[in-house]
């Protein structure tokens, strides 16, 4: 079976209710959905690093009890794992302060082996960060080359708006490279101060990208595409414990979407249909709200054990 090869940081995630911690538990954007492709049965690979330190260690120990394979997972004597102190408010919806103690990022590795139909998933500040920008590039380079399907979920947050336009160079590259495109009502505010999904699409991103989805928490998913395909998909209610993890879930969902459904490098040369976008929409939206229904990151076991069934393994 194809496999999933995530790009992004790693964190210790403290989450505070009612100004005490409740939990904590290894996360970070991309690094929260390829816990769930694990857990759902899909081969899946991190590239990372971690901190010298007992937190270091826990990380690479959960990636690999959930399936994950974590050999390009690098660590450097003398480092501190980044933590992250997350407080969720009444509507369960949080507010984060982050420690990082590296004194710089650097990533060093070997490419993992990529084949065609692959696919690769990067996200967030790591995605653009200028003193990995070789690495990751080289990482979207192969993927490209090999054939392999590039799924970029933005997820730029307030805290680097005064970077945005050193990033932007970055940013448009990751579009570029990119077969999907996802980010968040957020996002495109901090970035570009636009808040409606089709002046995102027109003025940033059908130029380089054709496929695009932009979330905006309980409202409506919207989707445009090929050909003009220009699609809403209402979020139902959910009973949230927490939303930490839902976009880096919905990106699971949808990438596991791709899997299930065949969808393969020569599919996303052109237009996919309405029904496949439908259902990978639906499995994007599952995740998401699974992972909802409890105080960790990723989605739970059972959920897990249910799409392992699905794909028949």
């Amino acid at each position: 079976m194809r496999k999933v090869i995530g790009i992004g940081e790693t964190v210790l995630d403290i989450i505070f209710k009612g100004g005490q911690p409740v939990s904590a538990v290894p996360g970070g954007s991309v690094f929260n959905g390829i816990i769930s492709l694990g857990r759902a049965g899909v081969p899946a690979a991190f590239v990372s690093e971690v901190g010298d330190d007992r937190i270091g260690r826990r990380t690479v120990s959960f990636l690999e009890e959930n399936g994950v394979d974590a050999a390009h997972v690098s660590s450097y004597r003398g480092t501190k794992s980044p933590i992250s102190l997350a407080f969720l408010n009444d509507s369960n919806d949080a507010e984060y302060i982050f420690y990082k103690d590296h004194p710089h990022d650097r990533l060093d590795y070997a490419t993992p082996e990529i084949e065609r139909d692959d696919i690769v998933v990067l996200g967030s500040y790591y995605a653009v960060n200028p003193v990995i920008r070789p690495q990751v590039a080289a990482i979207l380079n192969a993927a490209r080359d090999k054939g392999a399907i590039i799924y970029y979920d933005v997820n730029f947050r307030a805290a680097h708006a005064d970077e945005v336009m050193r990033l932007t160079p970055n940013i448009l590259e990751n579009f570029e490279y990119a077969d999907i495109v996802r980010g968040s009502r957020e996002d495109f505010n901090v970035m570009y101060r636009m808040d409606t999904p089709d002046k995102v699409y027109n003025s940033q991103v059908s130029f380089y990208c054709k496929k695009f989805v932009y979330t905006d928490g309980a409202d409506a998913v919207e989707l445009r595409g090929d050909g003009g395909l220009r699609k809403s998909y209402p979020v139902e209610p959910t009973a949230t414990v927490s939303t930490i993890g839902a976009g880096d879930n919905f990106n699971a969902g949808l990438v596991y979407g791709l899997v299930k459904y065949g969808v393969t490098r020569e599919m996303m040369d052109g237009p996919l249909g309405e029904d496949t976008w439908d259902n990978i929409i639906r499995c994007a939206m599952a995740f998401s709200a699974n992972c909802c229904k409890s105080i960790n990151n990723s989605i739970d076991k059972a959920f897990g054990e249910a799409m392992k069934e699905e794909l028949g393994k």
